[in-house]
């Protein structure tokens, strides 16, 4: 039987920047700090949310670095180590191996794309390789491809794939997963929005983007219903709906990264291609943020 590798809220960390565009470690250190003060169940490192496509390698393993130092076992820090090239996630998957994390975050293969047959080999190659667990990352939003039911059959029975982070918004899809998978491959939500109903289908927890701003909600949303206080868990995730859905008002991470500096959490701005938010719709973002913020606040 495979190890939980957490239960509950992770959070897909930002990456903070300072004013010049490099790595703000100071306030990377103090969001980690944040985090595990209000209850994150896991930091994920390096993420589509910690501008992991803009980072070099360098940078990303730094970051990786620091994440496990600074967290010092606290709560499971996964690295995300995913690539489109199948010997470049093999390297950053070992590296951070070394570095000590606890598990990785394995992408799709994106832009080249690849077959069903093409996403087995991809990830076995990889999980051959390693000692440590792997979450699959399924985001076809963002990749254009998309993990099937029976492909995920074939790779839950291999010993290093643990999880999958499922952000394709196919429930169907995802009970098909389920039911073929049993309880040999464990199942986070990659989208807030979706965190209860995968619950009830079977998951045990989220990589959230709302947990960086509201790490004890996202936490509580979670821990309530695995604990069976369902009612409790549904009105805490019904309060949040408004300010989730907010966060995705433009491309990720630019407007949770906006939100986090309104409310006193300095992460700088997203690197470019990533540009700020138009007047607007950054006025409506701080207006749905300040108003949940006067509700739930987290220390």
């Amino acid at each position: 039987m495979k190890k939980i590798i957490f239960q509950g809220s992770g959070v897909a960390l930002v990456t903070p920047m300072k004013k010049d565009g490099s790595i703000d470690y100071d306030a990377l250190g103090n969001l980690i700090e944040f985090q595990i003060k209000n209850k994150t169940d896991a930091i994920i490192s390096c993420g589509t949310t910690g501008e992991s496509s803009v980072l070099t390698d360098k940078e990303r393993l730094s970051v990786i670095d620091y994440t496990i130092k600074k967290t010092a076992r606290r709560v499971p820090v996964i690295a995300g180590t995913g690539s489109n090239d199948t010997l470049h996630a093999l390297s950053l998957s070992l590296d951070a191996q070394k570095l000590g994390a606890d598990a990785l975050l394995l992408v799709t293969p994106y832009y080249n794309k690849t077959s069903q047959k093409g996403l087995i080999e991809h990830y076995t190659y990889i999980a051959d390789r390693l000692d440590i667990p792997i979450i699959l990352y399924n985001v076809p939003s963002r990749t254009g491809i998309s993990i099937k039911p029976e492909t995920y059959k074939v790779l839950a029975d291999h010993p290093k794939i643990f999880a999958i982070k499922e952000a394709s918004n196919s429930m169907g899809d995802l009970a098909k997963t389920i039911s073929l998978c049993s309880q040999n491959l464990f199942i986070y939500s990659g989208n807030d929005e979706l965190s209860i109903p995968m619950l009830s289908l079977g998951g045990i927890g989220v990589i959230s983007v709302f947990a960086n701003l509201f790490p004890r909600q996202s936490h509580d949303i979670i821990e309530h219903y695995l604990e069976g206080n369902r009612e409790e868990s549904l009105k805490l995730f019904l309060d949040s709906l408004e300010v989730i859905n907010a966060l995705f008002c433009d491309v990720n991470p630019i407007p949770v990264k906006t939100a986090m500096n309104f409310i006193g959490i300095p992460c700088g701005k997203c690197r470019l291609p990533l540009i700020d938010m138009d007047p607007v719709s950054m006025g409506q973002l701080k207006e749905t943020v300040d108003k949940y913020s006067c509700k739930y606040k987290n220390d």
